[in-house]
């Protein structure tokens, strides 16, 4: 029998994966405690459940204090989170899997709340019109403060740091978040990013902050380890809207990555139907498949079937499967073994505790 395109081998950028199944980075909100920190009793037992996964990709880890806009999200810019993260990548290699860690900055998709007060940063002053889940429950976002100079050179050193700090938490690389209406993905946006300054104006300028993070990065990293997330078609969503210019944007974003000897690129399908949206493509990895050079990783809504499909027939090297990992720790078993997937419980993505997060059941590993 021929065996499943999803459990084929791979070899990503000199990293061995031992199949094609990714597990997408998830906000859980376990790290309840003052330090933000991962532990090994939450999160690194979490991860190491679901080690068999050719690549584990963590949730999204603030860079710094002013990238935080989620309530109990562990942090990678302490010396305390990074011993924290330590613990979790030791558990991991221990049981033989990989891990990367998603790095991340919110921008205008936070609230005061979580600053002292302050307004939380974003390429410019516009309300993104959406909501912040706060410690005290669902409010509603206000202008941010439009970065200076200075604040986008801090925030890309805060980018470095962090990957310095993956390096020695032990993790075999990172995934820079430049997606989902956070930070990056407001620099790209024409509607979020109205500077005229060298970061705004032109599509180069408006994709010029995530190059200048790379380009930090990789003085600290090895370039190699550095993956990176977009959603080009992102619509409608996290107060991001598309014109005639947001896919050119992209295309040019992902054609000058080529430059790079990155890890990955990881895209996301459109997350609602954009049928209807002129300038939307509906068909992310088809479209930039051709224009991208490295491993390309998809996700968003695929299952065992559309995730083996999209690998045959060459528009995808991996694929990153999200809430199916978190009810089914054991997903590659269940895949090569043919077992039905349990079912998640929504009530429980984002509470502390064990519950929803260390206690769905191992079904085919090991049977």
């Amino acid at each position: 029998m021929k065996k499943q395109a999803l459990l084929q081998e791979y070899n990503l950028n000199g990293l061995k994966l031992p199949n094609r199944v990714a597990m997408a980075p998830m906000t859980r909100s376990r790290a309840n405690n003052e330090a933000k920190k991962a532990t090994a009793e939450m999160e690194g037992e979490y991860y190491k459940q679901r080690f068999s996964a050719g690549l584990l990709i963590t949730e999204g880890s603030p860079v710094s204090k002013e990238a935080i806009g989620y309530v109990n999200v562990p942090g990678i810019y302490t010396e305390e989170q990074t011993e924290g993260w330590k613990e979790v990548t030791q558990k991991v290699h221990e049981a033989g899997g990989r891990i990367f860690i998603q790095l991340w900055h919110v921008g205008r998709i936070s609230h005061p709340d979580f600053h002292e007060g302050k307004k939380p940063l974003a390429p410019s002053a516009i309300n993104s019109n959406t909501k912040s889940f706060t410690p005290e429950g669902f409010k509603d976002t206000v202008t941010p403060k439009e970065m200076s100079l200075e604040d986008i050179k801090r925030t890309i050193q805060d980018f470095a740091n962090a990957g310095k700090n993956a390096m020695e938490a032990g993790f075999d690389g990172v995934e820079i978040h430049s997606s989902n209406g956070y930070l990056f993905h407001q620099f790209f946006n024409q509607f979020s990013n109205k500077r005229e300054d060298e970061y705004g104006g032109s599509i180069e300028k408006r994709a010029k902050f995530l190059f200048d993070v790379i380009d930090a990065m990789k003085e600290v990293m090895p370039e190699q380890k550095i993956g990176l997330r977009l959603n080009p078609s992102l619509h409608g969503i996290f107060g991001m809207e598309m014109d005639e210019e947001t896919i050119p944007t992209f295309d040019y974003i992902v054609s000058k990555l080529n430059d790079y000897d990155l890890a990955y690129l990881h895209l996301s399908e459109p997350f609602n139907d954009v049928s209807d949206v002129p300038y939307a493509v509906e068909e992310i990895a088809k479209h930039y498949r051709p224009l991208y050079n490295g491993t390309l990783m998809i996700n968003s809504e695929f299952d065992q079937e559309k995730g083996n499909k999209v690998i045959e027939e060459g528009y995808a090297d991996l694929v990153a499967y999200g809430k199916p990992y978190i009810s089914n720790p054991d997903l590659v078993e269940r895949f090569e073994k043919e077992v039905a997937l349990s079912d998640w419980d929504t009530d429980t993505f984002y509470v502390p505790g064990k519950k929803g997060y260390l206690d769905y059941e191992v079904k085919a590993r090991n049977s």
